[in-house]
């Protein structure tokens, strides 16, 4: 049996197991790891007496990867920016974010819910978590959504699609994860992020309003705040405007010059800063205590899924499994364009089964080389050539495509992660009633897809003036 099919064979064993049930962290490296003994006895010829020595190698090979490749400065910035998120949360700025979103744009129709959406995007700007997002808006958008008379399931689906924001939104935790996969630039890829993490809010808000201007009694208005009132909402909030200016010009310098610093660097001084901010707005021990055991929590479960997927990485490089796919895939007789079409809708199906981060550790190390292959035959129109899509560029606006799929797989059932945190957090709901109100946010998702895919400027003008 070839290396190739001992890595088909370990790969339909592992998604078999996902399908089960089995967490992936540890799915993957269990199967990493079997498949590092099956090669490795195979090159002896499965001669039992070698077995012994097949599983030594195997595993000091396994055992060298989390050390080796979760050691790396730029990881670091997925607990800071966790962080930011957390205390943000304890200290009121939420709660301030979203009550200036509610002052100054509640009073268009659904504007309770178009305020909701950009009170996340603002929230996003400094947690790089969508399941913290989606946490925090249900308890606090959720019950000022009902009381002026939104259906619930609509109340509980603009949360759950707007929590999603924070996955491309930089900070971003799954940017950075894919920056790393990929051996990219983080800083390149979270500034990619910013334009079309604000585009997908603001077609979020344009699906709102359209609905309540077609359906009699949807997301009825507020009104009646002042130009005073107004104002005063706004200092409350400046603390997260100057974590994102801070996180942005650490990434890239908008005087000229070399930026200020690194994206990590950034990124702790935007954790100190709000973390003086809720020390000043009178946040206590207790608070502090809460705010850093939710971020180990999270950064364990997600530092845990990236040792058990880059066991299996380190698996399909043995295999060569990462080659024979590019391989085959460049020799298709179609489009570039209408391949990564198909691969963007084996997304969309992969992650009904799968969380986001999983599926994107999985699935990179084999789709991301074919697609670099692609690239001379799908970037050639006048537009993409001004934007530099070679190489970098190229891996950049894939990646915003894959993590703005991964955004999308965080509310479709039935895996839907942020339905589940959404349901979990508001009693009154069950989970159906949430994947029934994210039901029309997939088609403005779909739009958005589809017109990154089309314009590819979109994403890549402001990362091509680094």
């Amino acid at each position: 049996m070839t290396s190739i099919e001992i890595g088909l064979w370990v790969t339909g064993g592992l998604l078999v197991m996902v399908v089960l049930g089995m967490r992936v962290a540890f799915a993957a490296a269990l199967a990493g790891l079997a498949g590092l003994i099956w090669i490795f006895w195979s090159k002896k010829g499965y001669d039992p007496e070698e077995f012994g020595w097949a599983l030594t190698v195997a595993v000091k090979t396994a055992g060298q990867v989390p050390h080796g490749k979760v050691a790396s400065q730029a990881l670091s910035l997925i607990p800071t920016f966790i962080l930011i998120g957390y205390l943000a949360y304890y200290a009121g700025l939420t709660r301030a974010l979203f009550e200036a979103a509610k002052r100054w744009i509640a009073w268009v129709p659904g504007g309770l819910a178009v305020s909701t959406v950009f009170a996340t995007a603002g929230f996003a700007a400094v947690s790089g978590a969508s399941v913290a997002t989606a946490a925090v808006f249900a308890r606090i958008a959720i019950p000022e959504m009902l009381k002026v008379g939104y259906d619930k399931r609509f109340a509980a689906g603009v949360v759950a699609a707007g929590g999603t924001l924070a996955s491309l939104i930089p900070p971003s935790a799954i940017l950075v994860i894919y920056a790393i996969i990929v051996e990219q630039d983080v800083g390149r890829l979270l500034l990619a992020g910013f334009i079309p993490g604000m585009f997908s809010a603001l077609v979020y808000a344009l699906l709102i309003i359209g609905l309540a201007l077609t359906i009699k009694g949807f997301g009825p208005p507020v009104g009646g705040f002042t130009w005073r009132e107004r104002l005063v909402s706004l200092p409350p909030a400046l603390p997260i405007v100057a974590v994102v200016v801070i996180i942005i010009f650490f990434v890239y310098n908008p005087f000229g010059g070399d930026s200020w610093g690194t994206p990590t660097e950034g990124g702790a001084i935007g954790a100190f800063i709000v973390f003086l901010m809720a020390l000043w707005r009178g946040m206590r021990l207790r608070e502090l205590k809460d705010a850093l055991v939710e971020t180990a929590k999270l950064s364990i479960m997600i530092f845990t899924i990236i040792w058990g997927v880059l066991i299996y990485v380190r698996f399909l490089g043995f295999a060569d499994l990462p080659s024979a796919f590019s391989d085959w895939l460049t020799a298709l007789p179609y489009s570039p364009m209408l391949i990564l079409i198909c691969i963007l809708l084996a997304y969309a199906v992969l992650g009904m089964f799968m969380d986001a981060i999983g599926m994107l550790l999985l699935t990179l190390p084999v789709v991301y080389p074919a697609v670099m292959a692609l690239n001379g035959g799908m970037f050639v129109s006048a537009e993409e050539a001004a934007f530099g899509m070679s190489g970098p560029m190229c891996a950049v606006w894939f990646g915003i495509l894959v993590v703005k799929m991964a955004e999308f797989c965080l509310i479709t059932p039935p895996i839907g992660l942020n339905c589940f945190v959404v349901a979990g957090v508001r009693p009154e709901l069950s989970v159906q009633d949430v994947f029934r109100g994210v039901t029309p946010f997939f088609v403005a998702d779909a739009v958005t897809i589809a017109l990154l895919v089309a314009f590819p400027g979109i994403v890549l003008w402001l990362p091509s003036l680094a």
